[in-house]
């Protein structure tokens, strides 16, 4: 061997060393986050997952701890208790509880409007929101597809009074529709729909209640008071690094089903993954030149206002009170 090709095997050896030191420091000092999803594994979280693989995260100097949950409410539980720094849920849920008291608030707004569709089956199409009446719809306490279908109809100039709106448990819903004891059944783009398409081979009809005025926000990200004002730093650089995630999703969302199903190996097809993580992507936005999850006042309004029209929830706190967009200014 050459004096100089031993020089430089040399050099790139402790090139190589001194990285490996660099990213192995970087990694000791990252701030470790504990993040509970809402519910169990999913494409929506694609992002998450694709943003670790990548060492997004580790880059921004935060470890985010990812977990599964049990519903949003056992996650706003957690997040109060400090047993959790951020959970991932829907908005709506988290304005609800902000209103009753709960010191949390949104830090990130990642669907302004939840991307729930109605489905019905081929022979009776319900593609319009005239089409509803006459037919029956399946519902469950707390679903966001039909807790404002008063709403939804009044906007629209239907009379909910012919919509039959059958009450059973969350559980039943889809197998009552696919057993046609209902007509209609309310699904997500981003998780239901694409499973239930590719295990019966059918095409649903869909009526897609965010393009007839029915705005309920979906996936946020929310912490509590006590953790914004102890861990500010940390949850922007996560909230930073999220919005690379979700760029490289957008870029390249087989790369994020893949990061996402060597954890979930369990879950449905690549196919099914794709798609939701692909749904995911389109209905992940933010208003022109503000950052991706960037809170706008009126939605949290407007949230308000659903949530009041099927429950009483005496006078409305300030809208401060519900979120904060500081810790995703630049």
């Amino acid at each position: 061997m050459s004096y100089a090709t031993s020089l430089v095997r040399s050099l790139t050896l402790a090139a190589t060393v001194a990285v490996g030191s660099i990213l192995a420091s970087q990694s000791a000092m990252a701030e470790d986050l504990n993040v509970r999803f809402s519910w169990k594994l999913k494409g929506e979280y694609g992002f998450f997952y694709l943003g670790e693989e990548k060492g997004v995260y580790r880059d921004a100097g935060v470890t985010p701890k990812l977990g599964e949950g049990a519903g949003s409410q056992a996650a706003l539980g957690s997040l109060v208790q400090a047993q959790e720094d951020v959970v991932v849920l829907p908005g709506i849920f988290a304005i609800s509880a902000i209103q009753k008291g709960m010191p949390v608030k949104i830090i990130a707004l990642y669907q302004p409007e939840a991307p729930v569709v109605l489905i019905s089956h081929p022979e009776k199409p319900v593609t319009s929101p005239k089409d509803l009446e006459g037919k029956s719809i399946a519902h469950s306490v707390g679903e966001t597809g039909t807790s404002y279908l008063g709403v939804f109809c009044e906007a629209n100039k239907i009379d909910c009074a012919k919509v039959n709106k059958v009450q059973m448990d969350s559980q039943s819903r889809v197998p009552q529709f696919l057993q046609k004891q209902v007509d209609v059944v309310s699904v997500y783009l981003t998780n239901d729909l694409p499973v239930l398409e590719d295990k019966t081979g059918v095409k649903y009809p869909v009526l897609d209640l965010t393009e007839y005025g029915l705005a309920v926000p979906g996936m946020a990200v929310v912490a509590s008071d006590d953790g914004i004002a102890k861990k500010g730093a940390a949850l922007k650089s996560f909230l930073a690094a999220n919005a690379k995630a979700i760029e490289m999703t957008r870029a390249d969302p087989a790369a994020a089903t893949t990061a996402l199903k060597a954890v979930w190996q369990a879950g449905p097809s690549d196919k099914v993954v794709q798609q939701q993580v692909e749904q995911t992507s389109a209905s992940i936005h933010s208003s022109a030149g503000t950052p991706v999850g960037w809170i706008d006042e009126k939605a949290i309004a407007e949230a308000l206002k659903l949530i009041g029209s099927v429950e009483d929830i005496g006078e409305a706190k300030p809208l401060s009170s519900f979120y904060t967009n500081d810790l995703l200014k630049q």
